[in-house]
């Protein structure tokens, strides 16, 4: 183990061989976006050719002209859908995330009686995929007077156990005199959760936002919602491409389309996941 003071001397082989390692997996991890984005801009003829070639040799437009006519035609208009996928991602990440916060605040810096147990529960609740949980959750939005709305899918998400449980770990590492400096002090509970708790656990939160968006916005809810006019965007566009090899192009546009918003919200929050990550680690 390195001396504290002591700088770790490195050969310039290594770091090059290291770097080269890197830049190779992030090429073999990137292939799949750029084949993506690249068939979205194939025409039909390179869309089928065989073996298919990773980069547009003659990019076109059609394909997402086709898509915006067949979404033109639909007698919902093409913004109803946009605005029903939004909502219920804006407002169920929204609430997942000030929902587990508040249930993990309490599990995470204060012991009651049942503290362990519900904590016990939680990680159990990781252990069932979501699947498992369509009929009693269909059932309950059935009995509430919810399905149908947008409810049916935003309370649901609301008790996500992996928010509860990524919370609860990131906040059980604050120090304890940093709450009870505060306390001293004379801050609320709320303040303490607000101004102190919540900036602590920021990776914590934008990761969760970052999992719950990506799963709300892809979600097509058919099972919940029968009125075309709340029915969301992946169902509205699924419909489109549903003819076959005919809408290839348009299948491949709609694909495009559906990756931009997670990935442009994972690029805007990656870095503030980092850095705070690296800067927001405090010991007793």
């Amino acid at each position: 183990m390195a001396k504290r003071g002591k700088k770790i001397n490195r050969s310039g082989v290594g770091n090059l061989a290291s770097n080269l390692f890197l830049i190779l997996v992030g090429l073999f991890m990137a292939v799949p976006l750029i084949y993506a984005i690249s068939n979205s801009f194939k025409p039909m003829d390179e869309i089928f050719k065989f073996p298919p070639d990773l980069i547009v040799q003659n990019p076109t437009l059609r394909n997402f002209s086709d898509l915006f006519v067949l979404m033109g035609n639909s007698w919902v208009p093409f913004s109803r859908y946009f605005f029903n996928t939004l909502f219920i991602t804006s407002v169920g990440t929204f609430g997942q995330i000030i929902l587990a916060s508040m249930c993990a605040y309490p599990l995470a810096l204060y012991k009651f009686p049942g503290n362990k147990g519900i904590s016990k529960m939680i990680v159990t609740a990781l252990m069932f995929n979501g699947t498992v949980l369509w009929i009693p959750t269909y059932m309950i939005m059935a009995k509430l007077g919810l399905i149908n709305t947008y409810w049916a899918i935003i309370i649901p998400a609301f008790g996500s156990p992996l928010g509860m449980y990524l919370m609860q770990s990131f906040m059980s590492q604050i120090p304890r005199s940093l709450i009870e400096a505060a306390r001293i002090d004379g801050a609320s509970s709320f303040k303490i959760f607000w101004s102190i708790v919540m900036p602590q656990v920021k990776p914590a939160w934008l990761t969760l936002m970052i999992f719950s968006v990506q799963y709300l916005w892809n979600l097509g809810a058919t099972m919940y919602i029968q009125s075309e006019s709340l029915k969301t965007l992946p169902y509205a566009l699924t419909q489109i491409v549903s003819a076959g090899i005919a809408r290839a192009g348009v299948s491949n546009a709609v694909a495009v389309i559906m990756m931009v918003v997670p990935i442009a919200l994972f690029v805007i929050s990656q870095s503030n996941i980092i850095e705070t990550m690296a800067t927001s680690g405090m010991k007793d």
